[in-house]
């Protein structure tokens, strides 16, 4: 990792000996408090060149409570009032995927990079076992972090590594991913919930799952939302552990990572989090539910101070049964990101919860007629799936005992390719919600 850059040999250095005290002592909290005292301080001296926090209140005495909330919105509208003015060595260039319309620059440093995939690995380490594996990245590489993440925890960790994205044009497609992964036989997958979906669609067509997944043991989904009946119906598929691998932001880095028993843990070393509920802030105290609000601590190239996610997140009430030390949250959506039809809020949570509770179902689209007045379900079957009336039958009574009743519910074959790109190519709105034809 960039090791002809003293910078960042040094961010290495002391990211990774962070790393090694959390591991023996099992996240202890008076350690966690001690890093996160440590990464504040240096944090309030990087903030003093961003332009937006410098005259804000309480920045000066460095009174992190008196800080009003910075919301997405205020970052989207100018960027560069965010990012520090004396900034040199950028690593990487990446934007968000804009899935509210508007894409946001965000740069990285060496320091950035590396302690984010260093926090990550802390927990990744637990599901994907301490001996050396070959894993395989099926995430897009342009604009955006999310493969560079999974290849840097996978290069940290001394896996082998793939690359290989089945939607670059003229480089993977699908046959070229089947003979990849019959040669070189991962055991470990970083994939989109649709891509994963469509690939295993795919080998079911062609008869070739039973030989494609005998090597696979774990698949870490990521880079969009995925939900419980998802990971159940994959998990059958490919008798393997499939989980909700993490949670964060292109603008935020990973907030939260999956250990083995499917739980997000809070990366509270790399941030101090907060829970919004309505005029009330508070720490993330357990069953908590409200905005997640995050100030940064593994930010340098944009640091971000008490910025409001917009996610509504619950705080785990229990402890986790993996005994990791670190508090465990639901992601329940965006708050903003709802579709209101008949009175219901619909959120891409809630909705694909309804969905994928019938393990027969891969993938969903909403139509709404242009006057707003009529909406449809499309419900795309697995491959081996017959009995459409049926399939209609059960998920429009699980719709309306949720409240929700559509004027007509169908079942296709096969929806739109849009739908599987994933990762953070995909906005819930953009390739969920579509005008009824």
């Amino acid at each position: 990792m960039w090791l002809n850059d003293p910078g960042a040999r040094a961010a290495f250095t002391l990211a990774h000996r962070q790393q090694e005290l959390l591991d023996s002592t099992g996240y202890r909290a008076d350690v966690v408090a001690d890093i996160q005292h440590q990464k504040l301080a240096e944090l309030w001296g990087r903030a003093v060149s961003v332009p937006h926090f410098s005259g804000q209140p309480g920045f000066a005495a460095q009174d992190l409570p008196q800080l009003p909330v910075t919301t997405k919105d205020q970052v989207k509208a100018d960027p560069d009032a965010f990012a520090r003015t004396d900034l040199s060595g950028v690593a990487r260039y990446y934007e968000s995927s804009g899935s509210s319309g508007r894409t946001t620059p965000t740069p990285r440093t060496a320091a950035d990079l590396i302690g984010n995939a260093v926090s990550v690995a802390g927990l990744w380490r637990r599901v994907l076992g301490a001996e050396p594996l070959r894993a395989a990245v099926m995430l897009p590489s342009d604009v955006l972090p999310v493969a560079d993440l999974a290849a840097a925890v996978c290069e940290y960790l001394g896996h082998t590594f793939l690359r290989c994205y089945p939607f670059t044009t003229g480089v993977c497609d699908w046959d070229r991913l089947e003979g990849l992964f019959t040669r070189y036989r991962p055991q470990a997958v970083f994939a989109a919930p649709g891509v994963w979906a469509q690939w295993t669609r795919l080998l079911k067509q062609r008869g070739r799952l039973a030989d494609v997944k005998e090597s696979v043991t774990t698949v870490l989904l990521l880079g969009e939302v995925s939900l419980p009946g998802q990971r159940r119906r994959l998990s059958a598929d490919w008798d393997a552990t499939v989980l909700d691998a993490s949670y964060g932001s292109t603008e935020t880095g990973t907030i939260a990572a999956a250990c083995a028993a499917d739980r997000l843990h809070l990366l509270t070393p790399g941030h101090l989090l907060e829970i919004r509920d309505g005029d009330v802030i508070a720490p993330p105290r357990p069953g908590a539910t409200g905005e997640l609000i995050t100030t940064t601590l593994n930010n340098h190239a944009r640091p971000l101070l008490r910025y409001g996610t917009g996610d509504v997140v619950t705080v785990g009430a229990e402890p986790c049964e993996c005994g990791l030390g670190l508090p465990t949250i639901a992601v329940h959506g965006r708050g903003d990101d709802t579709l209101v039809w008949r009175g219901a809020t619909l959120s891409e949570h809630l909705l694909g919860s309804l969905v994928y509770d019938d393990p027969r179902v891969t993938g969903y689209l909403v139509q709404v007629a242009g006057d707003g007045a009529r909406a449809r379900l499309v419900l795309e079957k697995d491959v081996d799936v017959a009995g459409d009336a049926e399939l209609v039958a059960t998920a429009r009574e699980r719709c309306v005992r949720a409240g929700v009743e559509w004027d007509d519910i169908v079942v296709v074959s096969q929806l739109p390719v849009v739908s599987k790109a994933g990762a953070g190519l995909k906005s819930w709105k953009r390739t969920s919600i579509a005008r009824m034809p």
